[in-house]
Formats: C-alpha cells, structure tokens, sequence
C-alpha cells in the first residue's frame, strides 16, 4: 500500500499515483507499465485512516507492507496530521504487514534521527538516500534484525545495484556526515528555515498574496492557498501559475527554489545570514510584483 502524491523512485509498482516530477510534469502514472504490476499497488489517500483502514478490512491478508513518507515531500512539505502515523503502526501491527518509512527526503532534514525521532514511530524498515551522500550517489536500508537477516547472503533475498558501496560515494558521505553531526549543525539549519518560512508569510501578508508556508525541520513549501493543505488533493488545488511567476521572479534574484509547488525547498549547513538576507531581499520583490 502506497500513498497518493508520495513518490518511492520510478520502480513500476510505485508508479500509481506518483507525486515528485510524475505530477510536477503532468506525466500519466505509469505508461508502458503492465496492469497486472500497478494492480498489485493498493492506493490510499495520504493523512486519512479510514481508506486504509478499509483496504486493511478487505485485504488484510494479503497486504505485505504500507510504504509511506513520514512527512511527505513529493507533494510539497505535508506533515502527517496528529494520530496518522500512529494510526499506521497500530493496522500494520494488527494484520501483519510491514510499516516502511520512506526517509529519503524527510532523514536528517526533519530531525537529527529522522521522522521517526520526531514522531517517535518506529518503523520496521527504513529507507534512506539523499542527505547521507553529501551529493554523490549514495543511500541506504534498513530495520529490524529479523528482517534484515533475510537479506543475502545471510538470506534469500537478493540486493545488489552497480553503484552499491562506491569508494568514492562511501568516502563523500562519510564526509558529510561528520558534518553534519557536529553539535548544533541541525539547528542551525532548521533555524535558517524557520526564518525563511516566517519571512515569507509575513511579505504575502503585507501584500495580501494568498501563501500558506508548510515547513518540518529543514523542508519548507510555499503554497499559494490560504488553506492549509494535507494531502495531494490539497496541494493541486493551490495556485502553481501563482508558484510559476514567483519562481521566476525569485529565480531572476538569484535564488533557486523547487520549480513547483509539489517539491520541497531545503536548508542545509551552508546557509548562512548573507543568504537569509539575500532571500528575504528576493521575496521582497517577488511578491511585490
């Protein structure tokens, strides 16, 4: 089971109701993927018990996992509404399947120990990329130790990818990571972002643009909706030609945001004061126009 809007990479049964660049590009879900594989993908509204816990009363059997991102980033920064996550962990629980945390995006960017941390969900598997390779090639699985012990060649389930455990990716990201371990890196990011987001809504308020900022940790949308927005439905409902020319009038300024709405914009160590002001300068101008 998968989420609408939520994206897992471009493996065919996660296809179906793909957010990301799927829906930034109004791409149909999965052409030249086979029915029988999107069949095997049960869809359910993202920040909505009831869906899934239907398909879990009709299906329960069969469902072997619930792939989810803890704080969707695919379609523009969702946070998980109060009682979802712990909502998932209890029918999961319940009926046997897996609960998979998609931390790709969300890892680090959200808190040091990822969503998880956070929301104090523990998830049976994890998946992590992104943040960890520093900007080269670089991600990473893993959970319980019954699980993982079926992984080959101690299992017999087979993983393998030509990039997997590249020196030179292994080096950057180890690199990195010592980076941003250090005491009070995270913070420092997240402070930046929080800053951000507050310059924002406060420019769309004095120039009475529509703009709701949603922003976990270090990951921030700006939506054009006075609404807030809690799934994919919500998201496409706010204003993208809005978005569009304020990309552009951002972009002319120098600052290079996500090109849609249903992307998220990051923080990172390296933003620092001159790159707040330069941004708030920007936004300044964006929304003015």
């Amino acid at each position: 089971m998968k989420f609408t809007g939520c994206y897992h990479g471009h493996s065919d049964a996660l296809l179906a109701s793909a957010g990301s660049g799927v829906a930034t590009l109004s791409l149909p879900d999965s052409p030249g993927v086979s029915p029988a594989v999107v069949a095997d993908t049960h869809l359910a509204p993202y920040n909505d018990l009831d869906p899934v816990a239907a398909l879990f009363r009709d299906h329960g059997d069969q469902i072997a996992a619930v792939l989810v991102e803890p704080v969707a980033g695919n379609m523009g920064v969702v946070p998980p509404l109060p009682g979802f996550l712990e909502g998932l962990r209890r029918l999961t629980t319940a009926f046997g399947a897996l609960l998979i945390f998609d931390e790709v995006m969300s890892g680090w960017r959200v808190h040091p120990g990822g969503a998880q941390a956070l929301y104090g969900i523990a998830p049976d598997l994890t998946t992590l990329g992104k943040v960890m390779g520093g900007g080269f090639p670089a991600a990473a699985f893993g959970g319980r130790r019954e699980i993982m012990e079926l992984v080959a060649p101690r299992g017999s389930v087979y993983q393998a990818g030509t990039l997997s455990g590249n020196p030179v990716a292994m080096a950057a990201g180890l690199a990195n990571l010592e980076l941003i371990s250090e005491p009070g890196a995270w913070a420092r990011a997240e402070a930046w972002a929080r800053e951000a987001a507050a310059i924002l809504e406060r420019t769309a308020l004095a120039h009475g643009v529509p703009l709701t900022v949603q922003r976990v940790g270090t990951m921030f949308t700006p939506f054009f909706t006075d609404q807030p927005v809690r799934n994919f439905v919500d998201a496409r409902r706010s204003d993208r030609e809005a978005f569009a020319r304020f990309f552009q009038a951002m972009l002319l300024a120098g600052v290079y945001l996500p090109p849609s709405p249903l992307e998220a914009a990051f923080s990172s160590i390296v933003h620092d004061a001159d790159a707040l002001e330069h941004f708030s300068n920007a936004v300044r101008a964006a929304l003015s126009c």
